[in-house]
């Protein structure tokens, strides 16, 4: 049985790692730190796109575990059908809850405050006071309930909203509340002044917010992508920020990274960054704890955290 262990982090880096595997350091590189037939547990290089995450996959004829360092599993889900059956996909659930939260309660305030015109407003020396819109009594929904979107609307509790409506695949109840089933969507979007999405990019999701979506959105509303690009449909996006009716904060956009030239770049009412909502000073330290505690079940025979689904 192979032991290896293909980590984006130096080994001596990573406090709590079991004694047994051989551990291999990989960031994504061109050379491979050893065969990859030998590697039993891959960790997935961060932030490093698809055909990085997927190149070693196909020769990996050992592996047992795979494990990303994101919330998000699209990145690899290319490169399964090269895996053989009984391989466990685990994602970093709980490692990006609250950066992402922070950055998208910025995206909102900022949005709202307009901090991108005072901040041009100060480079031209200009004084831009008037009445600004404030977070406070809106209407704020949810789109992706999951650790993400809990994480976020603990973050709204002190900001007095309205409200706060939560949807997710399937309804259910949650600890703040019920939480609605996608099919609510187009009864729930006129009624919301914010809509913030955090849902995972799945064949239900992709192109989610397109025309029709965004056309139920009310008139002035804001919408806040922090889940994947291509859960927005860009096209249908640029016609309503042109037309002036809606809002919009990205920090993930389709496509991406977002070419020099793109229209979304210079679109009215449009905040964007650059896909930054896990990459925080956060993000190394829970990684790693992330990955001693996995690799310590790994190599006790424990169940692992986070599996979120099983090759066949």
């Amino acid at each position: 049985m192979t032991t290896d262990v293909w980590l984006p982090f130096r080994p001596e880096e990573v406090p709590g790692l079991p004694e047994g595997p051989e551990y291999r350091f990989w960031d994504g590189g061109p050379e491979y730190p050893a065969d990859p037939a030998d590697c039993a547990f891959y960790v997935v290089p961060y932030m490093k796109g698809a055909e990085v995450a997927c190149r070693p996959l196909p020769a990996m004829s050992s592996v047992r575990v795979v494990q990303t360092l994101s919330a998000g599993i699209d990145h690899v889900e290319p490169g399964l059908p090269d895996l053989g059956s009984g391989v466990r996909l685990c994602n970093a659930r709980g490692v990006h809850e609250a950066s992402t939260a922070e950055l998208t309660l910025a995206l909102v305030l900022a949005s709202l405050r307009d901090l991108p015109g005072f901040v041009r407003g100060q480079d031209r020396e200009e004084w831009r006071a008037g009445f600004y819109p404030a977070l406070a009594d809106k209407s704020v929904l949810i789109v992706g309930y999951g650790s993400i979107g809990a994480a976020i609307e603990d973050r709204l509790a002190p900001f007095e909203c309205a409200e706060v409506v939560r949807v997710a695949r399937s309804a259910r109840t949650a600890a703040r509340g019920p939480v609605h089933a996608l099919a609510d969507l187009p009864a729930l979007l006129p009624q919301a002044d914010v809509v913030i999405l955090s849902t995972p990019l799945t064949p239900d999701t992709k192109g989610l917010a397109g025309a029709e979506f965004l056309g139920r959105m009310k008139d002035g509303a804001l919408l806040v992508n922090v889940a994947r690009g291509p859960v927005v449909d860009t096209k249908a996006l640029l016609a309503e920020l042109e037309s002036g009716r809606l809002r919009a904060a990205l920090d993930v956009t389709d496509p991406e990274p977002l070419p020099a030239g793109h229209p979304l770049w210079h679109a009215p009412h449009v905040l964007i960054t650059p896909h930054v909502g896990g990459s925080t000073s956060a993000f190394k330290p829970r990684a790693k704890r992330l990955l001693a505690a996995q690799l310590t079940r790994f190599v006790t025979g424990e169940t692992l955290e986070n599996v979120v689904l099983v090759t066949e």
